[in-house]
């Protein structure tokens, strides 16, 4: 399969989507109406509740529901070959991602800019809400810990975005103070924002930092820390200080690191014969699991991912200023991490395959250059491995424009670095949101607290990163549960999404968001009850008790769920 010919099917076809389905969401299902309240500007405060142009609101959306999902996923997921991942990422986003990431920032614009968590006792019950807050704090508590690693582990294995990466701050800070918070310019503000940007780039580029251990404490572990006390600050400042500029600024990034890798791979197709070297399906590859059904929860970001209920329903919904800009935002921007995980597949596998050096120096291309990463489990594994193939990949595509493999290194990896970071500070702030919703008008109101809920998030994420040693890497113990999870939230989300159809309009209407439902609470209940058996059989005890912990709410939430449709079918008569 021709790789320039398959990126052009695919971009056309999310376009169609986003003017056909999408619209379809919005007008006919949700009726948006620009008339509508919302809550940006009803509970306004300048903090949290900011009302935001559509344009920057979708900057910080698309970085934070983004991160290294689309990339490390398909990097993982292309082992079982190329197609079962393209069709799952091209499908998947249309029918469920977007659905799912639109209908839970609709629903939540529509009740007061609440988490998902929080809505589903007005929609289910009282039951399932404590039910579903204990499944949002354990993926967002191995989410901040898990993102603080790997931002530690690209910063160690690529040096030179060290300087870029941090470098964003004040320039996103004095974005924020230009034009959000004295009126300045737009676009001369992201013209000066971006330009500076650039030039960190470059002297990172030639200028790498090398995080030495400090007081016995490995690189990795030093990174960590200073990543969650910078998620900590970044999580309490009003979001137009931080959050939303750098955020935007990062879009600003990814638009023209996807320009660079397009046009390389442009030049590419049009240069050489661009192939995809990869088999179109690998069912067994070396030591890996079934496909059916790891494919599925490997591959979340770039098809539907839980994670991104939690950013539409916690800081999205909080900060969009129209009700129309909801299928821009919600339905739009997962549209567009498709085309982003689209382009890593086709990085690490055509990309990898015009040129691939090995540990021991040898230069390969075509297939065997993909064999060489992809042959087994084993030899993929790990993940500095998936984004060496990824950065490899991309570097190639850029090599073909001019753009020097050390430039292209220091360009891609402050592209995943800037993505990693904005979903951990994201993360964060969402976690203080769902810590402060779980104890506001109990005993412990205290804790609803803006510092005391966002030290918990960020001490309790420390205490796993750091649970087995000075390293930060604790969170790994958890890491092989962690995509069941995701998605079995995305599941439980799109049952809150289900009952509120259901309730406002017809059960047929309802299958809209039911039939991506099913089919999500099925493959990840599937993998979470395959993973049970490994955890069992390896001893592993930690895994073995939240694993199990969390199949046993997720199957309480859905009876419960199931107990409530049914009975307001009845009711109703629907």
């Amino acid at each position: 399969m021709n790789a320039l010919l398959l990126l052009s099917i695919t971009s056309v076809g999310y376009l169609i989507a986003y003017h056909t389905y999408g619209r379809f969401l919005a007008k006919k299902i949700f009726k948006l109406n620009a008339a509508n309240a919302m809550p940006s500007k009803e509970k306004a405060d300048g903090k949290d509740f900011v009302a935001s142009a559509k344009q920057v609101l979708f900057g910080h959306h698309f970085t934070s529901i983004a991160g290294t999902g689309p990339i490390v996923g398909p990097a993982i997921g292309v082992i079982w070959g190329w197609g079962p991942a393209v069709l799952w990422v091209f499908f998947g986003s249309i029918f469920m991602g977007a659905v799912h990431d639109f209908s839970t920032l609709v629903i939540s614009m529509r009740n007061e800019g609440k988490s998902i968590s929080e809505i589903s006792e007005k929609y289910i019950n009282k039951r399932v809400r404590r039910l579903f807050f204990i499944v949002v704090f354990l993926a967002l508590w191995i989410v901040i810990a898990i993102f603080g690693l790997v931002v530690a582990i690209i910063f160690s294995t690529f040096p030179q975005s060290v300087i870029p990466v941090w470098l964003q701050i004040p320039i996103s800070i004095g974005l924020g103070s230009f034009a959000f918070k004295r009126s300045g310019s737009m676009f001369w503000g992201t013209i000066v924002a971006v330009g500076a940007m650039a030039l960190t780039v470059a002297w990172g580029a030639f200028n790498p930092f090398v995080m030495p251990a400090i007081a016995g404490i490995p690189p990795t572990g030093v990174w960590t820390i200073l990543l969650l006390v910078y998620a900590y600050i970044a999580s309490i400042l009003p979001v137009s200080t931080l959050l939303q500029p750098r955020d935007y600024i990062n879009a600003w990034q990814l638009y023209i690191t996807l320009g660079l890798i397009v046009l390389g791979l442009v030049v590419a197709g049009f240069t050489t014969s661009l192939t995809i070297p990869a088999p179109f399906i690998n069912s067994h590859p070396v030591g890996a699991p079934s496909m059916w059904p790891y494919l599925f929860i490997t591959i979340a970001c770039g098809a539907i991912s839980g994670f991104h209920c939690l950013v539409c329903s916690g800081t999205s919904s909080k900060q969009i200023s129209n009700e129309e800009d909801a299928q821009f935002i919600g339905y739009g921007a997962m549209v567009t991490e498709a085309f982003l995980a689209t382009l890593i597949l086709l990085a690490v596998t055509a990309g990898l395959g015009m040129l691939y050096t090995t540990a021991s120096g040898e230069v390969l291309t075509g297939i065997d250059a993909w064999n060489a990463h992809y042959g087994s489990w084993a030899s993929s594994s790990g993940m500095g491995s998936k984004l060496s193939a990824v950065v490899g990949g991309c570097s190639n595509f850029m090599s073909t424009i001019g753009i020097s493999l050390h430039v292209g290194t220091a360009i891609i990896g402050v592209f995943i670095a800037s993505f990693a970071g904005t979903t951990l500070d994201s993360a964060t702030r969402v976690q203080r949101y769902v810590i402060a919703e779980m104890f506001e008008g109990t005993r412990y109101d205290c804790l609803s607290n803006k510092w005391i809920a966002t030290g918990l998030a960020v001490v309790t994420a420390a205490i796993l990163a750091f649970s087995t040693g000075a390293d930060g890497k604790g969170a790994l113990m958890l890491w092989p549960m962690f995509g069941a999870v995701n998605q079995l939230l995305g599941g439980l989300a799109l049952i809150v999404a289900s009952a509120y159809l259901l309730k406002h309009h017809t059960k047929k209407v309802a299958l809209i968001t039911a039939i991506p439902c099913a089919f999500l609470m099925i493959m990840t209940t599937w993998a979470s009850v395959l993973n049970e058996a490994i955890f069992i059989a390896s001893g592993t005890t930690l895994l073995i008790l939240v694993n199990g912990a969390i199949m046993i709410v997720s199957v309480t939430i859905l009876i419960e769920a199931i107990r409530y449709l049914y009975k307001y079918k009845r009711e109703t008569h629907v």
